[in-house]
């Protein structure tokens, strides 16, 4: 009988984890699957849970440790690290995060741009995951202090900054461009005599959803307080979550959500389809900076070899 190896799989949001024993990757998916709610005819990517390599080598698979936690990932999912709770950065956790004494200080104020940096510090195309919130707390950010965390030049942290300004002024530019269409759409309707949709009322000027420290998570729907108030009350949310919450909603599916945020099929199918697109686009800027990333390495690593057999032949 084929030895059985102890590890432990979770889903991408890390609310699910279980432990199994399993002789072989593809058992490994099977009962992950399983474990984990899925349908056995789901297709799976199986990645290490704490960096996010894919596993797809038999022989691999089997030199891991025992005991390795494994993530399972649909087709739009991604992985992404996990955010801890620390004295500054709570607004930013999930019910999901394991909570460790040796990890947590409460005694130690930790600023609340420190774990984003360290992110942008492991992959620079991890920005592209990260909500608005998150730019603009990395906005916000001493320059000083964020270029030390990022092994950065001053100079080269401020252009970083004021570029990741650029790109909030530029989405904040284009919701009012889509909202003035909207508004035109609507006057449009209304002088042609056809029935207007009433609108929903926004909170956008009831306090500063960003102000907010909303860790608090609703027992019902598994939601961040704060994912919820831009979902409820910002325009075109899809556009300031984070990758991680953009999933969360598409993987929830019309259904769920309409329980979640009261609202008719209509609304909430529309909230779902820009979602999507949204989150399709970010994964095609990941996959293409990957891409980018791979080619110069191995440009990089030819070249480095070419150099090393021309010195060779050198006398």
């Amino acid at each position: 009988m084929t030895d059985r190896k102890p590890c432990k799989v979770c889903n991408f949001t890390r609310q699910k984890s279980y432990g199994l024993a399993v002789p072989s990757l593809d058992e490994l998916k099977i009962k992950g699957c399983e474990f984990l709610g899925f349908s056995a005819s789901d297709q799976v990517t199986v990645v290490l849970e704490n960096d996010g390599t894919i596993v797809e080598d038999e022989a691999y698979f089997l030199c891991l440790p025992l005991n390795t936690k494994f993530m399972l990932l649909h087709e739009k999912e991604s992985w992404s690290p996990v955010r801890r709770l620390d004295g500054g950065t709570a607004w930013m956790a999930r019910e999901s995060v394991m909570l460790e004494t040796d990890v947590v200080d409460t005694t130690s104020a930790v600023a609340p741009w420190w774990d984003l940096a360290q992110q942008l510090k492991l992959d620079m195309a991890s920005v592209i995951l990260m909500s608005e919130a998150d730019l603009q707390t990395l906005v916000d950010a001493p320059c000083p202090q964020l270029a030390a965390a990022l092994g950065f030049k001053e100079q080269k942290a401020e252009s970083l900054q004021e570029t990741l300004q650029r790109v909030l002024d530029r989405r904040e530019e284009e919701r009012q461009s889509k909202e003035l269409l909207q508004l035109y759409l609507k006057a449009v309707d209304r002088e042609e005599g056809q029935p207007i949709e009433p609108s929903q009322p926004s909170q956008e000027g009831a306090g500063d959803v960003d102000m907010v420290d909303s860790v608090e998570v609703d027992s019902t729907s598994g939601f961040m307080s704060r994912t919820l108030m831009v979902l409820k009350g910002k325009t075109s949310p899809e556009t300031r979550l984070s990758t991680e919450d953009l999933q969360m909603v598409v993987t929830r599916g019309v259904g769920a959500m309409q329980q979640v945020l009261a609202w008719d099929s209509t609304r909430t199918e529309a909230l779902l389809q820009a979602c999507e697109t949204e989150l399709t686009r970010r994964l095609q800027q990941v996959q293409a900076m990957q891409s980018i990333r791979s080619s110069t390495q191995r440009e990089s690593s030819q070249n480095s070899r070419e150099e090393r057999g021309g010195g060779g032949n050198t006398s």
